[in-house]
């Protein structure tokens, strides 16, 4: 290290982390029971540590000193001196280089061959012993960034719930093999901003992205070790860094402005964007894991420890550690995150991975906890979407339907449901009477709306689209663990041949099974989730958990063939006819009974003879087709105008048996007959060229779906 003598001033607590205010760096780190923390700076290289100054400012637990001279771009760390004792929950050691939780960028990645735990590999004691060697040569470092961006007239689409159809995406998988991106770009977020990406989505007609985890994440030991990386980012080490990995600007703070022009192209052309966003566990893992920041600035205070043994760590995550949610800094750090996000870089919603455990109060899930009551009273952080994925793997964790109201849910039972439903088990219908309808069971009590529940068939953790309808079993060999990750338990069906197969008729079933759960998923009450590349047939070669898959396993092909190309047409047409049907999309649950007083019923639940369901045909384990006529006039809601919407009355007509079903239609107004909209088995069917009287019955064709709409006979399409 050099001798300069900089001029240090005492600073300020607040704001936590590194700000540059146009002369000098603040910089503030919480820790509670650290005895001396070290400030060290960094030449531009990362690699050489050029000073280092105590902290001698403590105020309310919060180191701070401000350096004058410092600016954007300045690599630094923190070494954090205080008692090792991991019985007692505390693991200070100032040999170790710690990010900042608050960096705004982050640079640099993880040496695996340095010393970067705490206590000496392979030493009999293991976590106990005292390991002494530095490990900042193989530390990433944080990195001081300015926030001025040039936003222009940017404004958030605030694309109102009912509306919203939202489009799971990779950063990188989406355009890493896109021609049409310049190479420069694929896989980054330029990439995903660019002109041909944004056209793409434009045309699809998603109206928001989901972005797999961009908060700085690592690359775990096993899987580098393995020649492998971790692809999808569950493995959080800065909470406002975006990943510089996606970043075609370097990574000394042109990750951040990266970021931001993504958000602003996007949200020219309409597209909300929401973040995937993991703030219920840390990539330090269990009490052998690696000390990066939180476990070497304050253990204690950060994570869930047992309380009878302070040395364990509460694992509601299945990753080793779960974080502290109930302590008072940590709730601070996660709402201060997420009020950065929406504030600095526009975003305009997240969804919360293993949301249950951040409502844990002690052991239970508790829809009450601190948690929800901050984020329930914030001006920011209660107008933006907030999407729970509402299970951990702890006992009581799977809450779907709990979450309070504000809060929408990825609806695993409407998973399960439709992939029941379309592989043709024995007594569905009743089951998917309530997911088709927007899960009333679920939510409707306590005063939500259909559109909490994001129905999903697909997403990025299981079987994709395509391998749902190809593969009974996970083939995930390629991730070097023998074939035991992944879920066994996927509600599969291959069509009879495992994998890729020649057969026309189980190809052309394959297909026509895609178009069905696309068609489910598009025509139910609540929100539309699609796995992104589902529309045009990627495949993960049954890969049923690409976590460490960072390559043509999990990344768009998009040199599409005839049959996919097709596929991608039909999921616009069914987009395109989502949005243009209000009762496809409503504000409120079905009533099933006459609307004020009038003749008009919202709901009928119809027979293949066109009487109505009875309770014994909802039961009946035979029963596998299925009618549903929604009436255009019993909407019973207002636009933003206060006027009524009317819409046409629509059949949705389901059948998941082998064989044909004549399905006898309901007599429709006078003067209308009905027209075929959608038929998955006649995917290239035009809107108005059929159409029917009531006398005529539909030839539902075996494993296929139909919509139709009453029309007055000169009506174009």
């Amino acid at each position: 290290m050099t001798a300069t003598v900089r001029k240090v001033r005492p600073g300020k607590p607040f704001p936590l982390g590194a700000t540059w205010d146009g002369e000098g760096v603040n910089f503030a780190l919480y820790s509670e029971h650290a005895t001396g923390v070290e400030l060290c700076l960094f030449d531009e290289s990362g690699e050489t540590e050029v000073e280092r100054i105590p902290l001698c400012e403590v105020t309310a637990h919060i180191w701070h000193a401000y350096i004058l001279g410092l600016g954007p771009g300045q690599r630094y760390g923190f070494r954090v001196s205080g008692p090792f004792a991991p019985e007692e929950g505390h693991r200070f050691n100032p040999n170790k280089l710690l990010l900042d939780p608050y960096a705004r960028a982050i640079s640099g990645s993880v040496s695996w061959e340095a010393p970067v735990f705490a206590y000496p590999l392979g030493h009999p004691d293991e976590d106990l012993a005292f390991d002494e060697r530095d490990d900042a040569w193989g530390m990433p470092k944080s990195v001081v960034a300015h926030s001025y961006f040039d936003w222009g007239d940017d404004h958030p689409p605030r694309i109102p719930w009912h509306q919203s159809i939202i489009y799971e995406v990779h950063v990188k998988g989406f355009s890493a093999r896109n021609p049409d991106v310049p190479p420069e770009e694929r896989g980054t977020y330029a990439g995903l901003a660019s002109p041909a990406s944004i056209e793409y989505l434009k045309q699809l007609g998603v109206t928001a992205v989901e972005l797999l985890p961009v908060h700085a994440f690592l690359d775990d030991m096993h899987l580098v070790g393995r020649g492998l990386r971790n692809y999808w980012g569950y493995n959080t080490i800065g909470y406002f860094a975006p990943e510089a990995r996606y970043s075609s600007s370097g990574d000394s703070g042109g990750q951040v402005a990266e970021f931001k022009r993504m958000v602003r192209e996007l949200h020219r052309a309409n597209i909300e964007v929401i973040l995937d966003v993991v703030y219920n566990h840390s990539a330090e893992g269990n009490h052998l894991g690696p000390t990066l920041n939180f476990r070497g600035i304050d253990n204690r205070s950060y994570y869930k420890l047992v309380p009878d043994n302070l040395r364990y760590y509460q694992d509601y995550t299945g990753t080793g550690n779960s974080l502290n949610v109930g302590h008072p800094q940590v709730l601070r750090l996660i709402m201060d995150s997420l009020r950065y996000w929406i504030l600095e870089m526009h975003v305009d919603g997240f969804r919360f991975d293993l949301a249950s455990t951040l409502a844990r109060e002690l052991h239970d899930v508790d829809r009450l906890s601190a948690f929800f009551d901050i984020i329930h009273q914030d001006p920011v952080i209660s107008q933006v979407k907030l999407i729970a994925e509402p299970w951990d793997v702890g006992e009581g964790g799977y809450q779907v339907g709990n979450f309070p109201i504000l809060w929408a849910e990825w609806n695993g039972k409407y998973r399960d449901a439709v992939r029941r439903y379309w592989r043709g088990d024995e007594s569905q219908v009743a089951e998917l009477g309530y997911r088709l309808t927007g899960s009333s069971d679920l939510y409707a009590s306590d005063g939500r709306r259909p559109y909490a529940s994001i129905n999903f068939v697909t997403a990025h953790d299981g079987f994709t689209l395509r391998d749902l309808v190809s593969y009974n079993e996970k083939h995930n060999e390629a991730n070097g663990e023998e074939n035991r990750d992944g879920t066994d338990d996927n509600l599969s069906w291959n069509c009879g041949v495992e994998g890729p197969t020649d057969d026309p008729e189980i190809n052309a079933l394959r297909a026509r099974q895609q178009r069905n759960f696309l068609a489910t998923l598009l025509f139910s009450q609540g929100v539309p989730m699609i796995c992104g590349g589902d529309e045009i047939g990627r495949t993960q070669q049954g890969n049923n958990n690409a976590y460490c898959q960072d390559n043509e396993i999990s990344w768009y092909d998009w040199e599409l063939d005839d049959e996919r190309r097709a596929l991608l047409d039909f999921t616009r047409r069914l987009i395109e006819t989502r949005l243009r049907h209000p009762a496809l999309r409503r504000r409120k649950f079905f009533q099933g009974r006459r609307i004020r007083g009038s003749d008009v019923r919202d709901i009928t639940w119809l027979r293949p003879d066109g009487g109505e369901m009875t309770e014994t045909e909802w039961e009946a384990s035979w029963v596998r087709t299925l009618g549903v006529r929604l009436d255009g006039r019993a909407l019973d809601e207002l636009d933003e105008r206060g006027d009524p919407i009317v819409d046409d009355t629509l059949l949705l007509l389901l059948n998941a048996h082998a064989d044909t079903v004549p399905m006898t239609l309901p007599q429709p107004l006078p003067g209308t007959v009905w027209e075929v909209v959608i038929d998955t088995a006649e995917p290239d069917l035009e809107p108005g060229v059929r159409r029917l009287e009531a006398s005529e019955p539909y030839q539902l064709r075996g494993r296929s779906i139909a919509l139709l709409r009453e029309v007055e006979p000169g009506d174009r399409a």
